[in-house]
């Protein structure tokens, strides 16, 4: 049974900084990453990485947020930088396998101006 479980979500004032991490079991992850949701909004990226280390970012978080994986622990992290009240979100961690995409069940940053 796969499982994700986040942690690192919170209050922050913007300028300030957060670090999330995702732990993944069950099954083999190619891909990794974050997503986002703010209310009344759809989901949408904010970085994945592969098991080669290639990253992605969304180009509203580029240079502020760094995305990194431990693949022998199968957890990935989002440092996020110079946080904006506009990153005020759910993020979600997500996780891909030969199998299916798996989803976290989200964490809250608030970023307060």
């Amino acid at each position: 049974q796969v499982q994700l479980e986040e942690s690192g979500g919170g209050l922050v004032q913007a300028g300030g900084s957060l670090q999330l991490s995702c732990g993944a079991s069950g099954d083999i992850f190619s891909i990794m990453g974050w997503y986002r949701q703010a209310p009344g909004k759809q989901r949408d990226l904010v970085a994945i990485i592969n098991s080669g280390g290639f990253k992605v970012y969304a180009d509203s978080v580029k240079g502020r947020f760094t995305i990194s994986r431990d693949n022998g622990k199968d957890t990935v992290y989002l440092q996020m930088n110079s946080l904006k009240p506009e990153d005020t979100a759910v993020y979600y961690c997500q996780a891909r396998s030969k199998m299916s995409d798996y989803w976290g069940k989200g964490t809250l940053v608030t970023v307060s101006s």
